[in-house]
């Protein structure tokens, strides 16, 4: 099986900072994509920022300019950098990957359970 585990989660100020860290482990063959997504209470779960195949990022439009998303694929690791914390960016904070693992060999997605991201002052 594959495991994701996020940290560095917690509560921030409005205007303040937070490490987003998450590791992968299990029966990996390879990642191809890996990044963050984020639900808040009551709406749907949108992208933070995504890493394809260790080349194109993508960032959603909602913290755009905020974050800044890195891979280390020797770690099997992605970080999620945020700044400019507002409270509407309050969610749980998911890391997802697409691996390819040892059981089928095929890519399939991984979630990580999350990480509770509270900005308030």
């Amino acid at each position: 099986q594959v495991q994701l585990v996020e940290s560095g989660g917690g509560l921030v100020q409005p205007g303040g900072s937070l490490r987003l860290s998450c590791a992968a482990s299990g029966s990996i063959v390879s990642i191809a994509d890996m990044g963050w997504y984020r639900q808040a209470p009551a709406k749907e779960r949108e992208l933070v920022a995504v890493i394809r195949n260790a080349v194109t990022t993508n960032y959603g439009d909602s913290m755009e300019g905020r974050v800044t998303i890195s891979r280390d694929s020797a770690k099997k690791s992605v970080y999620l950098q945020m700044t400019s914390l507002k409270p509407e960016d309050t969610a749980v904070y998911h890391c997802y990957a697409k691996v390819q693992d040892r059981r089928s060999y095929l890519f399939r997605p991984y979630w990580g359970q999350g990480t509770q991201v509270t900005v308030s002052s």
